[in-house]
This record gives structure tokens, C-alpha cells and sequence, in this order.
């Protein structure tokens, strides 16, 4: 038996370590395959692939995610620059936000606003200084917003899109000097207004479908004939085009009598084009969940522009769509995920205050087991958010274009905004539905699939993009092996994929063993970086690391160019891939915070959720494997024991709900976004002073509540009643119960909802 193992390891070294061996079986007739199984990749395709950067998201696809790595990217921080935007711009905004008469009365932000926003450069946060602009960092972008967007989606909207994708964005990375001149001073100062037409009726999610068209040609212009192009294109959803003054335009570029050279078709092109442009339809409207902010069409029929309107000059012609997807990228981390972010903030202050003050039966609503499980739901997921807004902008900040990234934070950052807004709309039940200018739920709650939709559809983000860019960009050998198979010269091509091929192997078996080693031993002997609390959590994001790396490998191997329709098999398999990053964004948001004790019950919460979700998606993705005995394999390699990723237990809700039923550094932690100020009309405040008072009356109120236990004061009878008749016994003293009318009074205000003499 011994001679038969070592005879068989013998043809292994042999048939692995002597290259003509292993060229002639295994390089060769695994390059074949590979080269059958390839995923055929269109021009869109490839340019989406190739654009945009490898970032952390990398680290955890391949199996072994470098944990000081996180850590080393630092924590974000505003300059003093921003912070004084912040303290006086953003706050004095604010105080001229009445949503309410933006949504209902004006359906649009009222003139002194939009002068504000205007003057102040809210419309130039990322246009470099030399332009005029503010240039803060994609932090501070995401915090300007998310604050306004506390108090009005209408006016965060109006605020974010000039400063996501558009022309700002696209002029300061690829305009030509003299665009850049022409144009971004006066953005800069609210001169000119922006908007960015991509989308149309058949080019949604699949903007590379662009139907528009842009044909070369000559004409006269200012007087003299020159090279340009004759545009037709009818596009609709775009923000801002009721009231720009300029527009960016991606079409179609089409050469077909060869004025410029070969190429009939150049490709997707973006240009520059003034509103007032003769030719050039704006103005009207659509009506996005009946929000206020401007979003509506744009068209044109045989307009004619010069070549050197295309943003970045004529060179630029048939580049248009990496442009797009490389600021896409950035602006889709920022924008979207801030709004999220902000739902985040107001529903956990909102309705942790509301919580404590709204009684039944009695007693808060918050003490009720019911609702503490939804409560906990939004404080655990406005942690998520926050944390993964932090991570990704700061990825942004370092200059990277992490595309993979913020498609994840898109996608899962939007779909948690929406469990936020259902959560608190359940609790907060009659305060949240009724509309008026004490609701600050509702318009939010409206808007919400609007974020859903946009920058690509969350259905469309989660079965193709995420894991299907993700498994080949970040992938160690995956895309060389793509780019060997398309070498013309087949002898280098086997030479540079055997090389690959061998380093893949390895790769492979080392996350198959991890995987493996890691299931029987509750990955107990995987480093941390850290110890305590939450050490545990980093060692199992590496065995879901390992155990994503394998299956991909799997299903890269098995499915080969199937795989791009296996949509469902996708999605969970990124789904994996993202509660990896989203756990990894908590846990450095626990350690850039300082590892503050009383956050530690959430990020239990949190990071067990994100385990459970990761592990869930690996399960369901091995069950539903096409090939049964790969199907076998992954459920040894994975789970041998089965799978003990469980949800947060009832006693760690509690937990989580009871720290945050009190004023306190955590609770201002997890609601920043969300300030207070003199002069706030949108019932934020006025929750917020009741609970305050209401809380800071509770000895007094257990007082009464020993006296009704004891028979000295009656149960069920109205609060005014209850206490005069306490200060009649002398229960409570004259100034008690004048602590607790007033607070009193402000529980009333704020559980009370708007009426109206008619609508």
C-alpha cells in the first residue's frame, strides 16, 4: 500500500514539476477548455471591466483578506474647511428648509434657496479651487448631503446630482484646458446650472444601449463651415434638465462617410451643450414620487455642435463610456448611499424618542418586545450604513475608483435604507403616514424607491454586477488567464497560462484547505488583528473569504461562460461578497470610533446579522449548484458540520434597544447626520424635545408608578388627572409636577399629526 502512495506522489511531482510533462496534459488541454468555457465579453462589457480600480474588495475575494490592511486606510475626517461649511452654510440651509411647502405648495425649492445654494458653492463641492469651486473630499460630499437630506430629499437631490455624475465631474477629470475655463468658474458660482442626460426609453440599466446618435458632418456655425456632429436624442429621468443651462449628452458616435478616419462607428461620446443651444428641448417635467426636485426630459433633432464641444476634445470621441463608468463609480459610492445613510440617522433618532414617549397599555411602546425587535432592526442597520458611508468614501478619497465597491455600497446601502423606513413607518404607524409639516418620515419613505432605481436598477446591480465584475477583476489569475486566451501568438499564450495556471492551482487548493481546516475548527486558529470582543468576527470573515474564493473558483470552472446567466447563482454569490465588506466596514467603524464599550452591543448585532446573511448565501449557492457532485464537494469543503450562523439572540436585541432609549453618547454617535438647530419646521425637534423631557422626568414618573402599585393613586386615568391628584397626596412636589406637565405637553405635541380644514 505504502509503494502504491508513494508511486502515486512520484506521477504527481512528475506530471506537475517536469514542464514538458505538464504542458502536453494538463497546460494544454486545460487551456483549450478554458479558451471554450470563456465568458464572451462585448466592447461595453470589457471597457465596464477594465475601468475603475481593485480595492479591499479584492482582499476579500481572494480568500485571505489582509486585516491591517483595513486598518491602515485611516479614519475619515472633515478639514476645518468643511467643518465651517458644515457649522454655518449647511446649518443656515437648513433653517429655510420647510419640505412640507417644497413637496406640496411650491413643488420646487423656494427662490431664496436656490440663491443660497448658488452663491454659497453647494452646487461646486468637488469643482477644484482654482475654478472657484470648494473641493472638499467625497467624506465631506457625503456628509453636506446626508444632512440636508435629514430634513429634505427635494433639496438633498438638487444638492447631490451637480456634484455626482455630470459635467463638473466629467470636466475637472477629462476636459480640455479651455472647457475647463470656459465652464467649471461658472458652475462654480451657480452661473451655470448642470444636468447629465444618459438615460432614455430603451437605455435604462443597460446605458451602453444608448440609442442616440451623434453623425459627423460639416456645417456652418458662427459664420464659417466647420467639422462636427449632427445630434438626435430623446432621453427622460434626468434631474435638473427642467432648469439647466447646460447639458451633458452621451450618444452614439457614427462616422459614416469617414470624415475623421476607418471607423464607422466611434463608440459612446459625451459633449457639452448649452441649453439655450438652438435645437435643444428642456423644461419639462416628470413627477419622481411626487418629490420637488427638478427631473425631467431633454431632446433634440438634427442639432449641430462642433467636435470641440465633446467633453476632453475631439480625442475623447469613442470614450465616453469608460468616462461614464469610471465617475459612475465614484459619484454611485456618494450620492445615493448618503440619502440611505441619512434615513438611517432620522429613523433611528426619530423613532427611538417617539419609542419612549408614545405609550399603550400603560407603558412605552418601546418596552415592547415587538417593537424593540424592529427597533433594533434600524439602530443595527443606521450602524451598517454609517459604517460602510465611511469606508467607501474613503476609498474614494484616496483616489481610487473602486467600482466593485460601490456597487455593493449602492445596492445594500439603498435596500437598507428601505428596511429603516418600513421599520419606523410600522412603530411610528398614524405619526408616519399622516402628511404635513410635523411628519418627517413620509417624504422620505416616498422617495425611497427612487434611490432604488436609479444608477442602475438594485435587481440588475445584485444579479450581474456585483459578483460578475467582481469574480473577474478581483480574481488573481481569473482576468491574465482572459488576457493570455486572447493572445494572438499561441506559443506565448501557453507559456504565459501555464505559468498562471500552476499559481492558480495553488491558490485554489490553499482556499479549498482553509475553507475546510477553518468549518471543523470554528476558525479558532485564525490571526486577528485585534483581540477581544471582536476578534471572533475577523477570523470568520476569513472563512467566508476562503469559502467565496473556492466556490468561485468552482463555478468559474464548472459554468464557465453560463455563469453570466445564472443570475440567481450570481447574486448569491456576491451577496456573500458584500456582507463581507459591509463586516468589514463595522468593524473598522468600531475601531476608527476608539472601541467604544456601549457600541458593543450593536456591533454584535450587526456583525452576527452579517455572518449569518454571508452564510446563508454560501448554503443556498452549494444547494443550488448544477453539478451533484461539486454540489457534494462544497457542502464538505463549507459546511462539514453544517451551519451555526445564527441571528442575534432576543437577549442581544434588548440590549441593543435599551441603550438607545436614552440620551447619551452613543445615541449622538449614531444620529449626527441628523441635527438639531433653532428653527427646525419638520417635527424632528419637537420628538426630540419630548423625549428629552420625558426622560429626564423619569424618576418622577416612577414615583407615580410606585404609588399606583401601592394602591395610593388610581391606574388608567388621564396624565393631567393623574398628576394633580399626585401632588394633592404629595407624592410629588410643585415643582415635580410642573416638570412633568411640561413634559407632558411636549409627549402630546409630538405624537399628535397634522389636520387640515381640506386638501
Amino acid at each position: 500500500m505504502m509503494s502504491i502512495i508513494i508511486l502515486l506522489l512520484l506521477a504527481i511531482i512528475v506530471l506537475f514539476g517536469v514542464r514538458n510533462i505538464r504542458m502536453q496534459f494538463i497546460t494544454r488541454p486545460v487551456f483549450a477548455f478554458f479558451k471554450k468555457v470563456l465568458p464572451p465579453l462585448s466592447t461595453t462589457e470589457k471597457e465596464a471591466m477594465e475601468a475603475g480600480d481593485v480595492w479591499w474588495e479584492g482582499e476579500l475575494f481572494r480568500g485571505k483578506p489582509n486585516w491591517n490592511t483595513l486598518h491602515s486606510y485611516g479614519k475619515p475626517a472633515l478639514t476645518a474647511d468643511e467643518q465651517a461649511f458644515i457649522d454655518n452654510q449647511v446649518m443656515t440651509a437648513l433653517t429655510m428648509i420647510d419640505d412640507f411647502d417644497i413637496v406640496h405648495n411650491r413643488k420646487d425649492l423656494p427662490p431664496e434657496l436656490w440663491s443660497y445654494f448658488k452663491k454659497e458653492g453647494f452646487f461646486a463641492l468637488i469643482i477644484p479651487k482654482k475654478f472657484g469651486g470648494r473641493e472638499f473630499s467625497a467624506y465631506a460630499n457625503s456628509t453636506i448631503v446626508s444632512i440636508i437630506a435629514s430634513r429634505s430629499v427635494s433639496a438633498a437631490v438638487t444638492v447631490m446630482v451637480p456634484n455626482s455624475l455630470g459635467p463638473g465631474e466629467l470636466l475637472t477629470h477629462y476636459g480640455t484646458t479651455a472647457q475647463k475655463e470656459r465652464w467649471l468658474p461658472d458652475l462654480a458660482k451657480g452661473k451655470e446650472l448642470p444636468c447629465f442626460a444618459l438615460t432614455g426609453p430603451e437605455a435604462g440599466s443597460d446605458a451602453g444601449a444608448i440609442p442616440d446618435i451623434g453623425v459627423v458632418c460639416r456645417q456652418e456655425f458662427e459664420g464659417e463651415e466647420v467639422l462636427g456632429l449632427s445630434l438626435t436624442w430623446n432621453k427622460r429621468y434626468i434631474t435638473l434638465a427642467p432648469v439647466a443651462t447646460v447639458l451633458g449628452l452621451a450618444f452614439q458616435m457614427r462616422d459614416p462617410d469617414g470624415l475623421l478616419g476607418d471607423i464607422k462607428n466611434i463608440g459612446i461620446t459625451c459633449a457639452l451643450i448649452p441649453t439655450d443651444h438652438p435645437g435643444v428641448e428642456i423644461g419639462r417635467r416628470h413627477n419622481p414620487m411626487m418629490m420637488a426636485f427638478m427631473n425631467g426630459t431633454t431632446s433634440g433633432k438634427d442639432v449641430f455642435i462642433p467636435l470641440d464641444w465633446i467633453i476632453g476634445g475631439p480625442q475623447y470621441a469613442g470614450k465616453g463610456w469608460r468616462m461614464l463608468v469610471e465617475c459612475l463609480s465614484a459619484g454611485r459610492g456618494i450620492s445615493l448611499p448618503a440619502l440611505a445613510t441619512a434615513s438611517g440617522h432620522v429613523t433611528t433618532k426619530t423613532t427611538t424618542a417617539y419609542s419612549y414617549v408614545r405609550q399603550q397599555f400603560g407603558m412605552s411602546i418601546g418596552l415592547f418586545e415587538g417593537v424593540q425587535e424592529a427597533l433594533a432592526r434600524i439602530i443595527g442597520n443606521t450602524y451598517q450604513l454609517e459604517a460602510a458611508r465611511r469606508l467607501t468614501t474613503t476609498g474614494i478619497d484616496l483616489k481610487v475608483k473602486p467600482s466593485v465597491v460601490t456597487a455593493i455600497a449602492k445596492y445594500h446601502m439603498t435596500e437598507l435604507g428601505r428596511d429603516v423606513l418600513e421599520d419606523a413607518m410600522d412603530i411610528q404607524s398614524g405619526k408616519g403616514i399622516q402628511l404635513g409639516s410635523k411628519n418627517y418620515l413620509g417624504h422620505a419613505f416616498m422617495a425611497n424607491p427612487i434611490s432604488i432605481t436609479v444608477e442602475g436598477a438594485n435587481i440588475l446591480t445584485r444579479s450581474l454586477m456585483i459578483f460578475g465584475q467582481g469574480a473577474t477583476r478581483c480574481h488573481p489569475y481569473v482576468l491574465a488567464e482572459m488576457e493570455a486566451a486572447a493572445m494572438e501568438n499561441e506559443t506565448d499564450a501557453l507559456d504565459r497560462f501555464d505559468s498562471l495556471l500552476m499559481g492558480h492551482i495553488g491558490y485554489a487548493c490553499r482556499n479549498a484547505l482553509t475553507a475546510f481546516a477553518t468549518a471543523i475548527t470554528a476558525s479558532r486558529f485564525i490571526k486577528a488583528p485585534v483581540s477581544g470582543a471582536t476578534q471572533q468576527y475577523y477570523s470568520d470573515m476569513t472563512r467566508m473569504s476562503a469559502a467565496l474564493a473556492i466556490m468561485t473558483d468552482l463555478s468559474m470552472l464548472i459554468m464557465g461562460g453560463d455563469l453570466k446567466r445564472k443570475e440567481m447563482m450570481s447574486a448569491r454569490m456576491g451577496d456573500v461578497l458584500s456582507q463581507l465588506y459591509l463586516g468589514s466596514a463595522t468593524l473598522k467603524h468600531f475601531e476608527d470610533n476608539g472601541r467604544q464599550q456601549d457600541d458593543l452591543p450593536i456591533v454584535h448585532y450587526v456583525m452576527q446579522q452579517r455572518l449569518h446573511f454571508a452564510a446563508k448565501a454560501l448554503e443556498e449557492a452549494s444547494r443550488n449548484f448544477p453539478n451533484l457532485i461539486v454540489r457534494g464537494l462544497l457542502k464538505v469543503l463549507i459546511f462539514p458540520l453544517g451551519n451555526h450562523f445564527n441571528l442575534p439572540s432576543d437577549n442581544l436585541t434588548t440590549q441593543v434597544v435599551k441603550g438607545m432609549l436614552r440620551p447619551g453618547p452613543a445615541r449622538d454617535r449614531l444620529t449626527f447626520l441628523c441635527p438639531d438647530f433653532e428653527g427646525d419646521k419638520g417635527g424632528i425637534a419637537e420628538v426630540e424635545q419630548a423625549f428629552l423631557a420625558k426622560y429626564a422626568s423619569k424618576e418622577i414618573y416612577k414615583k407615580l408608578k410606585q404609588a399606583q402599585r401601592n394602591g395610593h393613586l388610581k391606574s388608567k386615568q388621564p396624565m393631567p388627572v393623574l398628576f394633580e391628584k399626585a401632588l394633592e397626596k404629595g407624592i410629588i412636589n410643585d415643582s415635580e409636577y410642573a416638570q412633568l406637565q411640561d413634559a407632558d405637553a411636549k409627549r402630546l405635541a409630538a405624537i399628535n399629526v397634522d389636520d387640515f380644514d381640506k386638501l
